[in-house]
C-alpha cells in the first residue's frame, strides 16, 4: 500500500521551478537538467536565434525602432539629409526582427511604419517647436518628411516580414487564428 501511495505522488507532483529566488529555509539539493540547444549553423549562435544571447520582446523591438528613427530623424534634419533616417530606420527593422523573440513576431511585423511616424512626428514637432503657425508647419514638415523615406519605409517593413517567415511567423499566424477562432493549437 505505501508503494502504490509513493506512486501516486510521483504522478500528481508538480516539478519544482528552479528559477525563483531562493527561500529563507533550507533547500534540498537537485540535480540541475542540462538545457539543450539546436546545433548552430557554423559554430556561431543557435539556428534561428540571435547572436549573444539577446533577445527582445515585441514590444522592445517597436521602441528600438522608434528610439533609432528618432534619434536619426533629429540627426538627418540637422545634416540635411533625410537619407540618413531612412537608412537607420531600415536598419534598425533589420536589427529588431533579428532579436526579438519568435513569439512575438506578430505584433513586430504590423509595428514598423507606425513607430516611424510616432517617431518622425516627435522630432517633426521638436524641430518646429516655437515657430510661428506650429501645426502648419508640423503637417508641411511631416508629408515632406514621410515623403522622402516612403522608400526606406517600404524596404525596413518588407525585410522584417521576410525575417520573420523565416523566423516563425506562419506558426505564430496560425496560433492566432486558432486563439481568436476558439480552436485548440494544432
Amino acid at each position: 500500500m505505501g508503494n502504490t501511495r509513493e506512486r501516486a505522488d510521483m504522478v500528481t507532483r508538480k516539478p519544482q521551478r528552479t528559477d525563483t529566488a531562493p527561500s529563507a529555509g533550507p533547500r534540498t539539493p537537485h540535480r540541475a537538467t542540462p538545457r539543450t540547444e539546436p546545433a548552430s549553423p557554423a559554430g556561431g549562435a543557435p539556428a534561428g536565434g540571435p547572436v549573444g544571447g539577446i533577445r527582445l520582446t515585441g514590444r522592445g523591438g517597436i521602441l528600438l525602432i522608434t528610439a533609432v528613427s528618432l534619434a536619426f530623424a533629429l540627426i538627418g534634419h540637422l545634416a540635411g539629409s533625410p537619407l540618413v533616417s531612412g537608412i537607420a530606420f531600415t536598419a534598425a527593422c533589420v536589427v529588431a526582427a533579428l532579436l526579438v523573440r519568435p513569439t512575438d513576431l506578430l505584433s513586430l511585423t504590423v509595428s514598423p511604419p507606425l513607430a516611424y511616424f510616432v517617431a518622425a512626428l516627435i522630432a517633426e514637432i521638436a524641430v518646429t517647436l516655437g515657430e510661428e503657425g506650429f501645426s502648419r508647419a508640423v503637417a508641411i514638415g511631416m508629408a515632406t518628411r514621410l515623403a522622402d523615406v516612403a522608400p526606406s519605409l517600404f524596404l525596413g517593413t518588407a525585410l522584417v516580414l521576410v525575417i520573420a517567415v523565416f523566423r516563425g511567423l506562419p506558426s505564430n499566424i496560425r496560433e492566432f487564428s486558432d486563439q481568436v477562432n476558439g480552436r485548440r493549437p494544432r
